[in-house]
């Protein structure tokens, strides 16, 4: 590991517990700082609603830490967006932010989006699919961006169990992100969960980044923002464990395929040979192939779109 990445171990990675949320409440009313929290959500029915339940009693009602609680639907056939209303949080569709831009699935289209209809100076992103959720993962992120004006980006970090094994969680993480940081960023490489889809950041920084359209969007949101703000500007903070639901092998090497893309792309801007993904089911005659795309787009930094420009300037 660098000696730079070991100091910043020290100097840059937090518990939750060593900013208590008085001390957080005092630095916001003395900055003056807005804090938005995003829940992009797909078919989350489940525990969207326990999620922004307890963001909102605990941290609007109970303690005004957040002031804009906003759900971004990215086309749910369940009762996502209505348990989500019914537990408090504003809920808007993926399509109807900026519709003169088809949108497109993916994860970062919907995290980008969500720039142009929150106005928090820091916005902190939580995935909806959390189970025994704890306002400490938006206190606890949210808290160094209030407190230090130095720190620009926060990932939350936790144990990730995985079957009832603790710290199996975050396969992705293991077989394919954190190979690709430390050998070709190694800056990054003392970041814990460094694909985790809990963290915070200025608005300042987030829109000034472009935003991969898929999961590549936390790997890609690292790189940039490590070019743009420096390794003293990133920063992240244990917030115990994160409970979630898991998906299949399958799913997650079209995820891998992705991140190895945004990776791709940040390394060389060269062409792609083979922008795809061939992965195989057995069916009724053997071994059946399904190939997927993996050559997703990128948008841009949201400084550069006119409604957002012109938003600012009202």
């Amino acid at each position: 590991m660098l000696e730079e990445v070991e100091r910043w171990l020290s100097t840059r990675s937090w518990s939750a517990n060593e900013r208590p949320l008085h001390r957080i409440m005092a630095a916001k009313q003395r900055t003056g700082r807005t804090v938005s929290v995003v829940l992009p959500a797909l078919n989350e029915e489940e525990t969207v609603g326990d999620i922004a339940s307890v963001i909102r009693h605990d941290l609007m009602l109970q303690v005004p830490l957040v002031d804009e609680l906003v759900v971004v639907d990215s086309g749910s056939t369940d009762r996502t967006a209505q348990v989500a209303a019914a537990a408090g949080a504003t809920v808007t569709h993926r399509d109807a932010i900026l519709p003169r831009v088809p949108a497109v699935r993916g994860k970062g289209e919907v995290l980008w989006r969500s720039l142009l209809v929150t106005r928090g100076d820091i916005v902190c992103f939580i995935d909806a699919d959390l189970r025994d959720f704890s306002s400490d993962f938006v206190s606890g992120i949210v808290g160094p961006l209030l407190t230090d004006p130095d720190v620009h980006l926060v990932k939350g970090m936790y144990d990730r169990p995985l079957g009832g094994a603790a710290g199996q969680g975050g396969r992705v993480t293991e077989l394919m992100a954190r190979p690709l940081l430390n050998m070709h960023w190694p800056q990054l490489a003392g970041f814990v969960q460094p694909l985790g889809g809990e963290y915070a950041a200025r608005r300042s920084l987030l829109e000034q980044l472009p935003f991969p359209v898929g999961y590549g969007v936390e790997l890609g949101m690292l790189v940039d923002a490590l070019h743009l703000v420096g390794l003293d500007a990133l920063a992240q903070v244990d917030v115990g464990v994160r409970k979630h639901r898991h998906q299949d092998g399958q799913a997650l090497g079209r995820m891998a395929a992705e991140i190895y893309r945004t990776a791709q792309l940040r390394l060389a801007r060269g062409h792609l040979i083979r922008p795809s993904l061939t992965q195989f089911e057995r069916g009724g005659d053997g071994f059946e192939p399904r190939t997927y795309s993996v050559d997703t787009e990128e948008r841009p930094p949201m400084v550069e779109i006119a409604e957002y420009q012109a938003r600012k300037a009202a």
